[in-house]
């Protein structure tokens, strides 16, 4: 398995979408997309860049290896992003700044709206 695909893999069972790594490594969703299909060649900058973003060692993306996903997943003493309580957790909260950054927003609006009334 290339590198690229190895990424497409981690970036999906950590739940993460194309556009939210692409923003986060400053290029266009479809340059991101680009490194998933191995038509980039990526510099060891960019994949450190990638690891720091899966929050995950640099060398768990290297070694990805599909197969052991299973024997990972369940294995209580995993670290990293094959915990599955962490992964869990860490989605959850991700979900809950996502909800808290909508209310706060939703908020601003409601302030500005009734400013606007009165």
């Amino acid at each position: 398995m290339k590198v690229g695909e190895k990424i497409r893999k981690i970036r999906t069972l950590k739940g993460l979408s194309q556009d939210f790594v692409a923003e986060k490594l400053n290029i266009s969703q479809v340059a991101y997309s680009d490194i998933e299909n191995n038509k980039t060649k990526l510099s060891l900058e960019r994949l450190e860049e990638i690891s720091t973003i899966f929050k995950i060692p640099l060398n768990d993306i290297i070694s990805f290896d599909e197969k052991n996903i299973f024997n990972n997943t369940f294995n209580n003493t995993s670290k990293g992003f094959f915990n599955t309580r962490k992964v869990i957790n860490d989605n959850f909260e991700n979900e809950r700044k996502a909800y808290l950054d909508q209310i706060a927003s939703l908020k601003d609006q409601i302030t500005y709206l009734r400013k606007k009334l009165e």
